[in-house]
């Protein structure tokens, strides 16, 4: 399959979404800003990549945290999944939280998320009293173990 993308900023450079390895499921997103973005302990911004893209109808983006940034430095993508949905033309931008109890510095290139993009099914809902039963019935929360 292959996606369109384009610049948001036509005078700002940015770095095209790339797989990592050859059986990666996520593409890297990079920040665009050309100015290092320090984010403070428990504090959250929204991190530029300076790309437009076109997912294909019945097809979403997921925007996804990076593992090793969450392991090394408590960094995630507070909405993790954000969704890119098809009609969307605008920036794609990644929301990102500081766990940890340091500064996180983010500069150019730096790779912030992964990009996955995923088939999803349109579906309808409707009222029905006849839900069928199941072993596990409305057990929720710890209901099944740790």
């Amino acid at each position: 399959m292959i996606i369109k993308i384009k610049k948001f900023n036509k005078d700002i450079d940015c770095l095209v979404p790339k797989y990592a390895t050859e059986d990666s499921a996520g593409m890297d997103l990079s920040s665009s800003s050309k100015d290092t973005i320090i984010l403070k302990p428990k504090e959250f911004k929204l991190v530029h990549t300076n790309l437009i893209i076109e997912i294909p109808k019945g097809y979403e983006g997921q925007i996804r945290p990076r593992s090793g940034l969450a392991l090394k430095f408590g960094i995630t993508v507070l909405n993790s999944p954000g969704t890119v949905d098809a009609d969307y033309r605008g920036e794609v931008k990644v929301l990102l939280i500081n766990h940890s109890l340091n500064d996180f510095e983010i500069k150019y290139g730096d790779r912030i998320a992964q990009l996955i993009i995923s088939k999803y099914e349109k579906i309808d809902l409707q009222f029905n009293d006849n839900i069928s039963e199941t072993e596990r019935g409305v057990g929720g929360y710890g209901s099944t173990g740790q």
